[in-house]
């Protein structure tokens, strides 16, 4: 595996690659690496010829009050994962790599990132589709993957991806989950061991948020917001240890609310813990992973 920390040197590699046919994939992380991140590369590995894996805590995609500093890194053991799973080329930049001149051009991102997550975190799209796009310019990838945990920021890249005709094919990769249901997160790492069980009110009210569902199939008489605030009502905020964001029921496309509920309804949420940000989602299907966690 090569190790490549120059944008210059990434760009001319990739290069020779695409010009000598061969399909570059690339799967863009922050580090800090779980079986989560692995199970993208191990997704993507067989449909590209040189798989490019990158490792960068992009700061335009923080907040002022948010976790920059104190973000988990393990870049030995990162390297080490990558490795292990077959990627041709590790991607190392830094902040000024990436970002060499003041008042550098930053991506509006489209309608889609509005809500939710762009809500509360003004600005935190546009920098992930900056750096995105960076990302997919230096590799010149013709495929790339992200996790469905972060369900809105796969739908904003796909919409980019789609309205600046990029020709990039975006694989989604299903959510990992720890044997208790928990989201695999390298926040997660932050949760001490109250916190921890704590953070199982998530996975908890999507599974409940299923089996209402299941159990509702041929009533006609559960609407989007019905289920909406019975799955608000799970999340146990009387403790005061846990804080709602939000918790929407939604298309899967567009992200608005749902007007009519299937299986392919999103319900999507997000959470603080002590000071840790959680997000996590689930359509109302059964066939998942979160379902075996539950069963």
């Amino acid at each position: 595996m090569q190790v490549i920390h120059s944008a210059h040197k990434l760009a001319a590699l990739c290069s020779e690659h695409r010009e000598a046919g061969r399909r570059v994939g690339l799967v863009p992380t922050m580090g800090y690496l779980h079986d989560g991140h692995l199970s993208l590369v191990e997704t993507l590995r067989p449909k590209v010829d040189i798989l490019v894996a990158s490792i960068f805590v992009n700061p335009t995609q923080f907040g002022p009050q948010e976790d920059l500093n104190a973000y988990p890194r393990d870049e030995e053991g990162d390297l080490k994962k990558l490795s292990d799973a077959n990627v041709d080329i590790a991607f190392l930049p830094t902040p000024e790599e990436i970002y060499r001149e003041a008042g550098e051009v930053l991506i509006t991102p489209p309608a889609v990132a509005s809500r939710l997550c762009g809500a509360s975190r003004p600005g935190h799209f546009s920098g992930v589709c900056t750096v995105v796009m960076k990302l997919f310019r230096l590799s010149r990838c013709t495929e790339a993957i992200f996790g469905e945990k972060d369900f809105q920021q796969l739908q904003v890249l796909r919409a980019m991806n789609r309205q600046l005709w990029l020709g990039i094919n975006i694989l989604g990769g299903p959510i990992v989950r720890e044997t208790d249901g928990l989201a695999m997160s390298s926040r997660n790492a932050y949760l001490d061991g109250r916190e921890r069980e704590l953070s199982l009110c998530l996975s908890q009210a999507l599974y409940f948020a299923k089996q209402r569902y299941q159990a509702s199939a041929g009533e006609g008489q559960l609407s989007p917001e019905a289920l909406r605030k019975e799955i608000e009502a799970q999340i146990p905020t009387k403790l005061g240890e846990v804080e709602v964001d939000y918790v929407e029921v939604v298309d899967p496309t567009t992200l608005l609310p749902a007007t009519k509920l299937d299986s392919e309804t999103r319900v999507i949420l997000a959470v603080k813990i002590g000071k840790t940000r959680l997000i996590d989602n689930a359509n109302l299907a059964l066939s998942d992973t979160l379902s075996a966690a539950y069963s």
